[in-house]
């Protein structure tokens, strides 16, 4: 049995976007992509044949992955948490006590996350290491690279406004 993910409403609706096209453009465009290369004949030796098969395997293979997902996701508005502690949703703003160099984060749904653009997943190693925690904590932070201490600056809720992956 697959857990329940949690995921913003921007996280839903982004991956029910990519479904739609998924289905609606880019599958039929395969799907007449090999027809086109099964006039060539000789199937053997039919690159296109086999480059638009892969393709459709692609395709085919992400859309069970997304409804996947989506069938188990469950949808979190963060406004209507409690953002006193870093929970789902919550935007922290902290010092890394080594470097003085100043980073925001904003915890969000595993595949919302981008960590380019400040979305961290809520079962990364920085995130499962900073739920709980509150404005003004010290943490030290295992982490793939090594061990970080922050100082906990700022814990808030803030709309994402940018794209993410």
């Amino acid at each position: 049995m697959q857990k329940v993910e949690p995921m913003t409403l921007f996280g839903y609706e982004k991956l029910q976007a990519e479904v739609k096209d998924l289905k609606q453009v880019k599958r039929p465009q395969c799907v007449k992509d090999i027809e086109e290369a099964l006039e060539h004949g000789d199937l053997k030796e039919n690159a296109e044949y086999h480059a638009a098969k892969e393709m459709q395997k692609n395709i085919d293979n992400r859309l069970a992955d997304l409804q996947g997902i989506l069938g188990n996701s469950q949808i979190v508005d963060p406004s209507e948490l409690e953002h006193a502690k870093i929970s789902f949703g919550s935007t922290v703003v902290m010092t890394d006590m080594d470097s003085d160099e100043e980073v925001t984060y904003t915890i969000v749904g595993g595949c919302e996350s981008n960590p380019d653009v400040g979305l961290i997943s809520f079962g990364s190693p920085l995130a499962k290491q900073l739920l709980g925690k509150e404005e003004g904590d010290e943490v030290k932070v295992t982490l793939p690279g090594g061990s970080k201490e922050f100082e906990i600056d700022e814990v808030k809720y803030q709309e994402i406004i940018f794209e993410c992956h």
